[in-house]
Formats: structure tokens, sequence, C-alpha cells
């Protein structure tokens, strides 16, 4: 299994460290993506170092997720990089998972991507959330969509990437060994 994980400037660390780290524990490949530069400066001012930059990554490369963790201004950012943008598009082609975290479903909402489907957001995002049904719950998944509201709810977040991309055993086996479960 392979996942795409983007950090921009403004990203809420947690929101992007915690899966990075549980789906690497998993064994998922995961490329840690920093938009247009491999050093960003997270919403709370941590440096972190990406695997590499956005302008490095090679978009015919097969991927199975697409994570986008949340943060401001770092949706933004996300929400306006082509780059971004073409990764959505391909995994809407061929039906990969979406996974957002706190304000990044937004990201999707104003695409139509929600549209129909049960999703959650940090609260005072969900007029972004167009066409979903919003759910008060740390974590929804509705078919390849899986969304979560903010760094509080990372864990829980993790594990269900965990879940959707290696199964219920693989899951349950990392948020027991990382005391979660």
């Amino acid at each position: 299994m392979r996942a795409i994980l983007f950090f921009a400037n403004g990203t809420e660390e947690v929101e992007a460290l915690t899966p990075l780290d549980y789906l690497r524990r998993a064994g998922v490949e995961v490329t840690f993506v920093g938009l247009d530069d491999k050093v960003q400066t997270g919403s709370h001012g941590i440096s972190i170092i990406t695997d590499i930059s956005s302008t490095e990554l090679d978009l015919s490369e097969h991927f199975d997720m697409l994570i986008l963790p949340g943060g401001m201004p770092g949706t933004t950012n996300l929400e306006k990089s082509k780059i971004v943008q073409s990764l959505i598009n391909k995994a809407i082609e061929s039906s990969l998972y979406l996974a957002a975290i706190c304000a990044a479903p937004s990201i999707y909402g104003k695409l139509g991507l929600l549209n129909g489907k049960s999703a959650t957001c940090y609260p005072g995002f969900e007029k972004y959330l167009t066409g979903a049904k919003v759910e008060n719950k740390k974590v929804v998944v509705d078919g390849k969509m899986i969304t979560a509201t903010g760094a509080g709810a990372a864990n829980e977040f993790a594990i269900e990437l965990i879940r959707a991309l290696c199964g219920d055993d693989k899951a349950n086996e990392i948020g027991k060994s990382v005391r979660f479960l």
C-alpha cells in the first residue's frame, strides 16, 4: 500500500505527523511531501523536513490514498496547489482513498466530492462541505472518503487510515502498540 501525505506552511503538525508515524508503523509506504519545498513551518512554528518537495513528486506513480492535514493557513495553501488538485483528480478517476482532517475536508467539499456522503471537519468549516451529511463525530468513514475533526482526533484518524489500507487486524495491532486501543 502507498499513500501520499502533504505538508504545507501553516499545517497543523499533529494532524500530519501522527498519521505519517502510524501508517509507517503499519508498513504503509508513505511519501511525505512538502508543498514547493522540503522544509515547511507548521501552524505552531515547528519546522518540518519532508521526504521530498511537491516539485520532485512523480505524478505518474501509483498511490492508494491521498491525505491532507488541516490547520491554517496550511489548508488554504494546499487548496491553491495545482499539484494537490491534480492528485485529487487522479484519486477520483482511479477510485482511490481521499482523507482529510480539520479544515482540509473543506477542499473536498468545495470540489463537490462530499455530495451525498457523510463527513466531519473542524467546527466552523461545515459550510464548505457542500452536499455532505455533516456528522458530529471525531472521524467519519464513508466509502473511500475519510474525514476527521482536528488535532484531538489525529490518533483515531490515523487508525482508520490503517484500517482502510491494511485491514482490522493491522489497525488493532498498531492501535494497541501505541496504547491507543
